[in-house]
């Protein structure tokens, strides 16, 4: 059996009945001044914590850097952007809950030390100019370490994707291929929609160095990072994609670091299919725990606006306040897991058939905001304003009350 088909067979094991909606958010913890907590700090505060917790511990490279409770799991991303993973429910009011709890939990802890949560799309301090991604410390990870020389010659905003960037990401489950594709389809196509719509500026006029665009700034930088890793999913609007079409991506995206077997060993712009070709993987010898590491591994290196796992991830979001995080959870609820609604989205998007129309649309959100015209001649701000109606229309009354942060920031965002 190929590895292609190994990829594809774990996408298909994802299928499932459930609607459910998993939730990350990723915070900077900084001080009164916004300078971020160093790592060997906060690695050792997770380490307590997650005892004291009875938590499974989370090590990379020797390192405690996350912990899994069994409803969330926490983990330290390039820069110490401390993020939270809440497992999938239906219900919003219970991830609500268990974000909550979490925050309870590490707010005092971390205002003792002189720290706080920060939710933004960028580091304030980066954002604002005050310092730059080179006063920023990497997590001594050899993962880390080797993504960011990959980087620095592969586009202009590494340093500043992995050491000042933070995102909110969702969820969605798929019932078959054919659900996965069409849901996926539509996503994209609204994703411009939703990434100004979830914007989190520090600042309405700051903008990167060399760009003159005032939005989707951290959108910006994962444009710029890579081409072979980043922007829409490739072939996604192909009429036979599929989940053999979507391994195929996965196995010849260029990995830059393999991690097998507990070892990190950088690997450059080699793929999947590459190391098999090289012996450095040997396809044969594989039991079936470490296969289904390594085709986690090699999906872990795509960093495209859409991930397909064992479920669709949504990464074109801000990181935003808990309030506007499940506005977004109401909002994404009401429009995947609405029939109707997604049958009506593919059938009015349907002449949007090529991904350089998506990233247009994305370019013209960059120049104007709100204001940019998309698809019909509609502006952002009337197709923001026509998926909220739609999701509100098949939500019930208490994910409604949701979201209504969404339509507030949106607003105000205005």
């Amino acid at each position: 059996m190929s590895f292609i088909k190994d990829i594809s067979d774990y996408i298909r094991s994802g299928e499932s009945l459930n609607e459910n909606l998993g939730l990350e958010i990723e915070h900077f913890i900084v001080n009164d001044k916004g300078v971020q907590m160093e790592f060997h700090e906060i690695s050792g505060l997770i380490n307590q914590v997650g005892r004291k917790l009875g938590a499974d511990i989370i090590y990379m490279d020797g390192y405690p850097v996350g912990y899994y409770t069994g409803e969330y799991s926490t983990s330290l991303e390039p820069a110490c952007q401390f993020e939270i993973s809440i497992n999938p429910y239906s219900d919003i009011e219970t991830i609500k809950n268990i974000y909550e709890e979490f925050i309870e939990l590490w707010a005092p802890i971390f205002e003792e030390r002189g720290y706080h949560f920060e939710t933004k799309g960028n580091l304030p301090l980066v954002e604002c100019g005050i310092i730059t991604p080179d006063d920023i410390p990497l997590s001594p990870k050899k993962r880390y370490k080797y993504m960011d020389e990959y980087f620095k010659r592969s586009g202009r905003y590494g340093k500043y994707m992995m050491r000042a960037s933070a995102s909110t990401q969702i969820s969605i489950d798929y019932k078959s291929e054919e659900d996965m594709v069409r849901k996926l389809r539509v996503l994209q196509k609204i994703a411009p929609v939703l990434s100004i719509l979830l914007e989190n500026k520090v600042d309405e006029n700051s903008t990167l160095p060399g760009c003159d665009d005032k939005h989707l700034l951290r959108i910006q930088e994962w444009d710029d990072l890579d081409p072979d890793r980043t922007g829409f999913v490739p072939h996604s609007l192909d009429a036979d994609f599929g989940y053999d079409k979507m391994a195929e991506v996965i196995y010849h995206t260029p990995l830059i670091l393999l991690t097998d077997e507990g070892e990190t060993v950088n690997v450059g712009h080699q793929c999947a299919e590459e190391l098999v070709e090289n012996n450095i993987i040997y396809e044969d010898d594989l039991e079936e725990n470490r296969k289904k590491r390594l085709i986690e591994h090699f999906m872990s290196m795509g960093f495209f606006h859409f991930r397909v796992k064992k479920y669709i991830e949504v990464r074109v979001a801000d990181s935003v306040p808990i309030d506007r995080a499940l506005g977004y959870v109401a909002l994404l609820k009401g429009i995947v897991y609405s029939e109707e609604n997604l049958e009506l989205l593919d059938r009015e998007l349907a002449d949007v058939d090529e991904l350089s129309i998506l990233q247009d649309a994305i370019d013209r959100i960059k120049a104007d905001g709100f204001e940019a015209e998309l698809y019909d001649g509609r502006t952002a701000c009337q197709w923001a304003e026509y998926l909220i109606e739609l999701a509100e229309h098949s939500l019930t009354q208490e994910d409604k009350e949701y979201l209504e942060n969404v339509r507030a920031f949106w607003c105000y965002s205005k």
